[in-house]
């Protein structure tokens, strides 16, 4: 059953066209990811499905009866919530169990007297409390902010207590506990660390009802998401799966999409060189047989060239040398405030040439050891040793080390006086800063624009240690894949913190887990990755064995599970995903044996036209035989062309 309906959505602000003629829809149970870069209006089309703007053209239409709940990016609490508990404010979701509750209570003492009346509007408003779920909402809510990370004590906090990102998490609390029929989610995974992005995904994984997510964590979304809607050049186009499917399959469109432009671009010059060469042997016959060719081409329907992709950021960064085999040696560190110990015992060492991926739960100590390293703090104990030859670039995820008061290009030029105008400028183009925007000030920059040019800064640094804190903060997709291919192609060391779980998937060579969940590491436990492209994966096989008791040896692949091992719903998913790989290597072998047919007849059909327009142009014998040939080709082409389109869906 349709449960949104989003048809020919447009809006503008003032003369900016956002988004245009954008149509889809979604059922009851769909999880669909909303994907684009940042500005193009992903946020936007959020408020217009859920009421919060009117759109400018088109319509949105709910099914009769279902909820909507949001989640935004910059989710803010009212003041008259500020001063609840964190325990009230999650109440607080629940309206009508409140007042039932309190209504139940106020009849029960009058129950004795007998009175029809009450009896009726009690058993009533109790059946329907029940129904409700007036009995688990309190343990449903205590249980959510316990998932997301909130203890005993922090509950009993006011909301004007928490930080930004614990009231983005009471936000995403809030929604998740009212279970509305439509839940709109921006940006969810803001803030959350590891485990507790771990657990939305197995909660979102599990959902009831239909969630529509805007997300730049390709991980999350490959998790939980099955179809993918694609904001690009103000439209907007609807894929099945989630985010690696989609982009695969959107590849795929966009090739038949250009040949197909392509193969018409080639018919009009076909035909526009036929319709010239009748006219120029300008006889009668000529004549009508370039005419009647030239009302058929107009009478064509033509295809419209498939738009280049959206600029995206482009980066390399490059070291001004080489740093000794050891870059950074830490032993016995520890750190706290005041009483209150952050860490203690820390021993590791950096080698060069090194990914190395700090993770943990938040508030463990991570960013604290990034500015121990930095020497922005002293440790209570311990030594931090830089190698020989090390030269530091440090990406801060609150960009502080901008001036609010610069402007871009400045910003840029202040911290690289001895560049050209000329440089800078082409150095920020790289980061999409052109035009004009090179002229605003930092301080109406958004979060990913501070991030562009703090990530430009740090590229001209030439550093051989780059040590990254949340580098893909408030970047979108395609600037986190640039970053990615920067700094695997990167000749110096890396040390990172981050939750990005694809980014330390596809990067990490060793990974430095933070207050591990087992003993026998102290506060650090390391884990060297086997398999390049694999460290996240291999770290949760890890973690997982240690949980069941059975520990793998890092050195160890992490052992692959038996058919048999499986329980019956796992091996039939198991059976099913084996076939649906066999028919997807099929499908594409066959896609590859008639591309290469495709372009075999398409050469041989140059040929002909070649020959056709030249040495047989005056051979009305010859040129009847090859047109006759062209016409032969031409539909088996049309018959390649309809089965590769078959294919791609």
């Amino acid at each position: 059953m349709l449960l949104l309906t989003a048809s020919d959505l447009s809006i503008s602000f003032g003369t900016d066209a956002v988004l245009e003629k954008v149509s889809f829809s979604v059922s009851e149970n769909d999880r669909l990811g909303v994907i684009g870069v940042n500005g193009c209006g992903k946020s936007t089309l959020l408020k217009l499905l859920c009421g919060e703007l009117e759109p400018t053209f088109g319509a949105v239409h709910l099914a009769r009866g279902k909820t909507v709940g949001i989640l935004r990016q910059d989710d803010a609490f009212l003041a008259a919530d500020r001063d609840m508990t964190l325990s009230e404010r999650m109440l607080a979701a629940f309206p009508d169990l409140l007042d039932a509750e309190r209504r139940l209570a106020e009849l029960e003492p009058l129950l004795s007297s007998g009175e029809e009346r009450v009896i009726r509007e009690y058993t009533a408003l109790h059946e329907s409390f029940l129904a409700s779920g007036g009995l688990t909402f309190r343990s449903r809510a205590a249980s959510t902010l316990a998932k997301l990370g909130f203890d005993e004590e922090t509950r009993a906090r006011t909301v004007a207590s928490l930080s930004g990102g614990q009231r983005t998490r009471l936000a995403l609390a809030v929604q998740l506990v009212r279970e509305p029929d439509l839940l709109l989610l921006d940006e969810p995974t803001n803030h959350l660390d590891t485990e507790t992005m771990g657990w939305l995904e197995n909660y979102l994984a599990s959902y009831p009802k239909c969630f529509i997510a805007v997300s730049h964590d390709r991980y999350f979304l490959d998790r939980v998401t099955t179809k993918t809607l694609h904001i690009e050049h103000h439209g907007a186009k609807l894929y099945a799966g989630g985010y690696t499917a989609s982009m695969e399959q959107r590849r795929i469109d966009r090739e038949i999409a250009e040949r197909h432009w392509k193969n018409q671009q080639r018919e009009i010059a076909r035909q526009e060189a036929y319709i010239a060469q009748q006219r120029a042997w300008n006889r009668e016959r000529n004549i009508i047989a370039a005419e009647s060719r030239q009302k058929r081409l107009d009478k064509m329907e033509r295809l419209e060239r498939p738009k280049a992709d959206e600029k995206s950021i482009s980066m390399r960064f490059s070291s001004a040398g080489a740093s000794g085999n050891d870059v950074l040696s830490v032993r016995n560190l520890a750190f706290g405030y005041a009483e209150t110990p952050l860490f203690s015992g820390l021993n590791f060492t950096v080698k060069r040439g090194e990914r190395v991926f700090l993770v943990g739960p938040n508030g463990c100590g991570k960013s604290t050891l990034v500015r121990l390293l930095l020497g922005k703090l002293a440790p209570k104990r311990g030594v931090i040793e830089p190698g020989y030859h090390v030269e530091v670039g440090y990406y801060d995820q609150e960009n502080q080390n901008l001036s609010p008061e610069n402007t871009v290009l400045d910003e840029l030029w202040n911290a690289y006086p001895t560049l050209t105008e000329t440089e800078i400028r082409s150095t920020l183009g790289l980061f999409r800063f052109t035009g004009d925007s090179v002229f605003r000030t930092v301080s109406v920059l958004s979060g990913g624009e501070r991030a562009r040019l703090t990530l430009a800064k740090l590229m001209l640094s030439r550093k051989n240690l780059l040590l990254l804190d949340e580098p893909t903060n408030h970047l979108d997709i395609d600037s986190r894949e640039a970053l990615e291919t920067a700094l695997e192609s990167f000749d110096g060391t890396v040390f990172a913190v981050s939750h990005d779980r694809y980014l330390i998937e596809k990067l990490a060579t060793r990974v430095l887990l933070f207050k591990p969940p087992f003993s026998g590491f102290g506060d650090l436990f390391s884990y060297p990755v086997q398999h390049e492209g694999k460290a996240f994966s291999e770290l949760t096989a890890e973690l997982a064995a240690r949980a069941s008791g059975a520990p793998v040896s890092p050195a160890q692949k992490p052992a692959e599970p038996t058919l048999s091992d499986l329980p019956t719903s796992q091996k039939e998913r198991y059976l099913q995903a084996k076939q649906s790989a066999s028919a997807e290597r099929k499908r594409k072998a066959r896609l590859e044996r008639l591309q290469a047919e495709a372009e075999r007849l398409e050469n041989e059909l140059a040929k002909i036209e070649e020959e056709l327009y030249g040495s047989a142009a005056a051979d009305y014998q010859r040129a009847a035989e090859l047109d006759c040939s062209r016409t032969s080709l031409e539909s088996q082409l049309m018959e390649i062309y309809e089965e590769l389109e078959d294919l791609k869906e």
